[in-house]
Formats: C-alpha cells, structure tokens, sequence
C-alpha cells in the first residue's frame, strides 16, 4: 500500500494543485475558483495529499456566513476536493476530507456544507436533512450540512459564499 501524506497547501504548490484540479475535473472553473479565493484571502484550510512527493489531493475551505446581523455564524464551504484519476478510489479523498473536518474542529468552525455526492458524503457525517433550514442557491440531496458544533445550525438563515463563487444570496425562505 502506497503511503499517503497530508499537509498544508503552500504557496509553491499552487501550479501543481491547478493541475491536479484540471485532471481531476476535466477543466478549468475548480482551478479558476481556487485562484480566486486565494486571491481574495477566503481560505480557511486548504490541504494537499502526497504520494512519494507527488501532489495527488487537494482540499480547500473557505468561509461560508450563516444568518445575517449579530447572529451570523462564520462556516466552512467544502469546495473542491479533487484526487488525481489515477489515485481515485484509493481513500485519498476520504483522508483529505477527514483531515479538513479535524483542521475546521481545530478552527472552532461550528460547521461546514458541501455540495456533493449524496451517497459519499454522508459517510462523514454531512446530511440534507440538516442544510433544509439553509437558505442558499443549492437545494436537494447533494445540498449537505455537517455540524462541528451540535446544534450550530439550528437557526438556519440565509448562507453567503465566498465571492469567487460568483453565487448572488438567495432570498427564498428555508424548509421547515
């Protein structure tokens, strides 16, 4: 078995990590996204797998608002996680995500959303159920909510990405 390493994102790793987005998702938007929120300083922890010194995994998080006013709460958007094609199906997505969730715990982040495969991320313990009092431009079962803190998302309200996402607030009311 190949050993994997995870370690923080560094800046001479960002031409690697632009590839490995590009391999992994067949183009450029995820590198483009990832530029953007470096650039913009919205990163909350960012992480990189490594197989004999090679980047294979990459993980990034950034800051998601939760509510608005004295209330809002500082998240994390899950946003992109990627593994080389020829490393995928090999658990190192899932060491990436499970570092990230232990960094954002480390963090005191209260919790964290990702829009994903409803039949991967449940597995650490991201649900639809609990994004529903989420007002936010994803809705339906890849929409997913994990609380690192129990009971951080019970108010709900309106989410705010990242302005690299390029996502205008939704003003829809959550399900209750």
């Amino acid at each position: 078995m190949i050993e994997t390493a995870i370690r923080p994102a560094r800046a001479g790793d960002a031409g690697a990590i632009d590839r490995l987005l590009g391999a992994a998702f067949g183009g450029p938007d995820e590198g483009a996204l990832v530029a953007g929120l470096r650039a913009d300083g919205d990163v909350l922890v960012e992480l990189v797998a490594l197989r004999d010194d090679e980047i294979v995994g990459q993980i990034l998080f950034s800051p998601l608002v939760i509510g608005s006013g004295p209330q809002a709460t500082i998240a994390a958007a899950l946003a992109p996680v990627a593994v080389l094609p020829a490393h995928q199906r090999a658990r190192v997505g899932t060491r990436l995500v499970e570092a990230g969730l232990s960094a954002l715990r480390a963090r005191a982040c209260p919790a964290a959303v990702v829009l994903g495969h409803p039949d991967w991320y449940p597995r650490f313990g991201f649900s639809a159920a609990l994004s529903a009092r989420l007002v936010a431009p994803f809705h339906g079962p890849a929409f997913m909510a994990l609380e690192l803190v129990p009971g951080a998302l019970a108010a709900g309200g309106p989410v705010r990405y990242a302005r690299a996402f390029g996502l205008v607030p939704s003003q829809e009311e959550p399900a209750r």
